[in-house]
């Protein structure tokens, strides 16, 4: 099935599509119209739609979307039918936290190990699993088939590190450190920068604080 060429804005779409068929599913829903996806997920039917033609279009007229079909199928293209083992890089408060969130597992992404350089950390564990010092981290990667990385660590050493990773097999990284990294060609990379969604929320709250002055 041809996926080339596919808008990053479609791709972003996918995870919510998931999340939402998953909640169907898990109520016993067996089939969705459009019109109806659309009036619980706040996009348009056309939208809707539109982004499933992308991949082949999974419903018939008439009949709608089945919902069990249509999450397996979004699973297989989101990648979720296959394991992935990561590392976290980092075992600060963001580092434990998602070291200890069970739905990435429940989605095939298996934490493997956990690293960090400060030494008064070495050893604890985070579900069983004991942070290590960053000196292991190379061999670690290379022994253990390890496809992502996340990196929860000051931008400082954010760009070392990666270079350090990629050298050693890594493929993708979750990238929480405030740094844009660039990677060779190939690597991927999905930059979270926490603050910009939180500046994001702060302007669309100052422009409905501005709206609901002007009304009155």
């Amino acid at each position: 099935m041809e996926e080339k060429g596919i808008s990053q804005a479609v791709i972003g779409r996918l995870p919510r599509y998931f999340r939402y068929l998953g909640e169907l599913k898990d109520e016993g829903v067996e089939r969705i119209s459009s019109q109806e996806l659309s009036g619980l997920m706040g996009v348009t039917a056309s939208q809707i739609r539109q982004d499933f033609n992308n991949f082949g279009g999974f419903g018939q007229q008439g009949y709608g979307y089945n919902v069990e079909f249509l999450y397996s199928e979004i699973s297989r293209i989101l990648g979720l039918d296959k394991t992935h083992h990561l590392i976290i890089i980092g075992a600060g408060n963001l580092g434990q936290a998602l070291g200890n969130y069970m739905n990435f597992e429940r989605r095939g992404f298996i934490l493997k190990g956990i690293f960090d350089k400060n030494p008064a950390l070495h050893g604890k564990k985070v579900r069983e699993i004991a942070v290590q010092p960053m000196e292991t981290v190379e061999q670690f990667v290379r022994e253990n088939n390890i496809d992502i990385a996340v990196l929860t660590i000051p931008k400082s050493s954010a760009v070392e590190v990666a270079e350090v990773l990629v050298a050693n097999g890594i493929k993708a990284i979750w990238n929480f450190a405030h740094v844009d990294l660039h990677v060779p060609e190939g690597i991927l990379v999905e930059n979270v920068h926490l603050s910009d969604s939180l500046m994001k929320l702060s302007y669309n709250l100052e422009r409905y604080s501005q709206s609901k002055k002007e009304q009155g």
